[in-house]
């Protein structure tokens, strides 16, 4: 039976005490990474929601628009449908960017430093 520490793990850690936890969230640090999440989070969760809401008002009062034919049997509704798939993958994606350049960099310095002690 194997009890190898896995790659990566640190064993060094601490945890740190409540008073830790409250005094970095209230630091300008944790603030800026809270704005930076929120402000990509938030607009693009609005603007998907407006886009997903087009979409259904769209195929249950717009009948005649979503049925206008575009290549044979393809027609207005289908093509939105997929976009709506297309988008999703795209913010995923691109939130998966974001998160890797902007927040995930300044997440980890504060963990490590409050787990180190530093």
């Amino acid at each position: 039976m194997a009890t190898e520490t896995p790659p990566g793990a640190n064993t060094d850690r601490r945890l740190p005490s409540a008073e830790e936890f409250v005094q970095v969230q209230q630091s300008a640090e944790f603030g800026e990474l809270r704005r930076s999440y929120r402000s990509f989070a938030f607009p693009l969760t609005i603007a998907f929601i407006a886009w997903y809401l087009l979409y259904v008002l769209l195929s249950n009062y717009a009948g005649g628009f979503m049925g206008t034919k575009l290549l044979g049997n393809v027609n207005v509704a289908f093509v939105l449908g997929l976009a709506q798939f297309v988008t999703t993958f795209l913010i995923a994606w691109w939130y998966s960017r974001h998160a890797a350049e902007k927040l995930d960099p300044k997440a980890e310095a504060i963990k490590s430093r409050m787990e180190g002690g530093a």
